[in-house]
């Protein structure tokens, strides 16, 4: 298993584990908490290829998390996501490994986006090209969310201060999954190997809202959660783009990527991101359990006692005895 350290990485490893299934991580670096629920740790990273040998010699599955997000030229997106996967691929071909679970994304489905979305596309791509050779699944989960999450923590931020300002249509909408959902996804598939998932034709998943939300329907679940009112601002995207341009400048000068790229606002300027999930090709343990509303609390709850949010008055008085 690639991406163990990430957000995503962490939970799935937790959930593994508690499922009896120990797996061989790539890590870079020590990380005493993951390696004590692993069967093997290889030494290195996504571009050693001689790592990602020792990694799936001899693995009956090989589980693809790893990759950015965020980079400091659009290059480096296919350097790291799609050409890594290949060979990745490679590698797990020739070690006879008999299945390949790859975590794309749902920007995969518009590659003319951002080089981030094409890079998804491409390792896609990359896999199927070899999946005469091996069963795989490619899962498309759209955003994700979740404890220790620093990505959507400035959408909670927003969201309880009660003014929400957002870069898209009205009109937009766009799916969520908790990651713990994902999770228990990517553990069902693993011990459910005959799901019609591994098909190789992509799968995307989803909460269970079967529309997705719109900003404004997000931010009234949240406001029924913190019994406030909270406002939701749409700027138009042009008036961001100057703004992402120097990002971008930036990025390239001190070798620090932004988040806030012109490709990302391209993909937060996209009306549709639903993502029309297929639940039925889901072992049923593996199907989502829960959505916004639920997610939203628990996840609010986590950032503040870990302080990555100071606690609400509220929250605090609750808390003294």
């Amino acid at each position: 298993m690639t991406g163990a350290t990430g957000f995503v990485g962490r939970v799935a490893v937790a959930r593994m584990a508690a499922a009896g299934l120990r797996p061989r991580l790539l890590l870079r670096r020590r990380e005493p908490e993951l390696e004590a629920l692993a069967s093997e740790v290889v030494r290195g990273d996504l571009r050693d290829r001689e790592a990602l040998a020792r990694l799936v010699e001899g693995a009956g599955s090989v589980v693809h998390i790893g990759g950015i997000v965020a980079a400091v030229r659009p290059g480096d997106f296919q350097a790291v996501n799609a050409e890594t996967t290949a060979a990745l691929a490679r590698a797990a071909v020739q070690a006879g490994a008999r299945r390949f679970l790859l975590i794309s994304s749902l920007a995969a489905r518009q590659p003319e986006l951002s080089p981030y979305a094409a890079s998804k596309r491409a390792a896609e791509e990359a896999v199927l090209a070899l999946s005469q050779e091996f069963s795989c699944c490619l899962l498309r989960p759209p955003g994700v969310y979740g404890p220790g999450d620093r990505a959507t923590l400035p959408i909670f931020r927003q969201l309880r201060s009660g003014l929400v300002v957002v870069p898209a249509r009205r009109d937009a909408r766009f799916s969520l999954i908790h990651v713990e959902d994902l999770g228990r996804a990517i553990v069902a598939l693993l011990q459910q190997p005959a799901a019609s998932a591994w098909d190789g034709v992509p799968l995307p998943l989803d909460d269970g809202r079967k529309d997705g939300y719109r900003w404004s329907e997000l931010a009234a679940l949240a406001a029924e959660r913190l019994a406030r009112p909270i406002r939701v601002l749409h700027l138009p995207p042009s008036l961001l783009t100057p703004f992402t341009g120097a990002g971008a400048g930036w990025a390239r000068l001190s070798g620090r990527p932004v988040m806030l790229s012109p490709g990302k606002l391209r993909e937060l300027s996209w009306p549709d991101w639903v993502a029309r999930a297929e639940p039925e090709r889901l072992p049923p343990d593996g199907r989502p359990q829960l959505d916004f509303s639920r997610g939203f609390t628990s996840t609010l709850e986590w950032y503040e006692k870990r302080g990555w949010l100071k606690p609400r008055r509220s929250a605090a008085k609750e808390a003294q005895p």
